[in-house]
């Protein structure tokens, strides 16, 4: 049974700062790339970083630069470094793990989600 745990959501000020955690279970965690997404109230969910099997790491334009995507594939566990947090980074954050394989068929996993609330 495949399942990402994130933690690390909480309340903080405009400015502030969190580390989101995720660790999976039930994949080889290693071969899969990992992503953070987001959702906001009303809002279509969103990419907001990356990173790959090689550690290659792609972010949202409205992320770059306050956010940083790392990985320990020791402990199976991926994580969103968010600084200089800002009121619309207000959302519900998701881990995601995905592969695509040989034949095209994508494997995708997603984790329950936490809150990251922004007060302004």
């Amino acid at each position: 049974q495949v399942q990402l745990v994130e933690s690390g959501g909480g309340l903080v000020q405009d400015g502030g700062a969190l580390r989101l955690s995720c660790v999976a279970s039930g994949i080889s965690f290693k071969i899969h790339v990992m992503a953070w997404y987001r959702q906001a109230p009303g809002k279509q969910r969103e990419l907001v970083a990356a990173i790959t099997t090689g550690e290659s790491t792609n972010y949202a334009d409205s992320v770059r630069g306050r956010f940083t995507i790392s990985r320990d594939n020791a402990k199976n566990t991926v994580y969103l470094q968010m600084n200089s947090l800002k009121y619309e980074d207000t959302a519900a954050y998701y881990c995601n793990a995905n592969r695509r394989v040989w034949d095209g068929t994508m494997y995708d996993y997603w984790g329950q989600g936490t809150q990251v609330t922004v007060s302004s």
